[in-house]
């Protein structure tokens, strides 16, 4: 039903939530999402087009969430990507049908409608809430903040 693009751009988002605004690099957000780098940048430019996220190159460079996970919506994600076709007229061109849908597109149509509904209604900040409930977790999961390291070694 959702393109391996929507999938991978959902998780992106999650991921990114999930850093609580610290940037992050490409090679961190690959391996914590399991997006190949290469299509990685693809869905990243999009988003970064539409204004989900900001990149920003340099020794403290990385993208972050640009929208208030409280505000965005997972259908507003699917949307930037992919966007949800809808069944406006029947597929098969009959003219018996007119302007109505057919019994069985009419009824695809409306499961289309109820993800709609679903993903309008699903907010980013309502998956990072469930998500801290489900532990553990590793996918989408951001990486720990890095600490400063001395250079000694406890081996002795």
């Amino acid at each position: 039903m959702f393109s391996q693009t929507s999938e991978y751009a959902l998780r992106v988002i999650v991921y990114l939530a999930g850093s609580k605004g610290r940037p992050v690099t490409n090679r961190h957000i690959s391996a914590g999402t399991l997006v190949p780098q290469g299509y990685l940048a693809k869905v990243l430019q999009t988003l970064s087009r539409s204004g989900m996220v900001k990149s920003q190159r340099g020794l403290h460079g990385g993208t972050v969430l640009a929208k208030d996970p409280e505000i965005l919506t997972l259908y507003d994600v699917v949307q930037c990507v992919d966007p949800i076709r809808r069944i406006e007229s029947c597929p098969l061109a009959m003219l018996a049908h007119g302007k109505h849908l057919c019994p069985l597109h009419s009824r695809l149509d409306e499961a289309i409608s109820g993800i709609e509904t679903i993903l309008r209604n699903s907010t980013i900040a309502d998956l990072m809430e469930s998500r801290s409930k489900h532990q553990p977790t590793t996918l989408c999961e951001p990486p720990a903040p890095a600490t400063k390291r001395t250079g000694r070694s406890n081996a002795r």
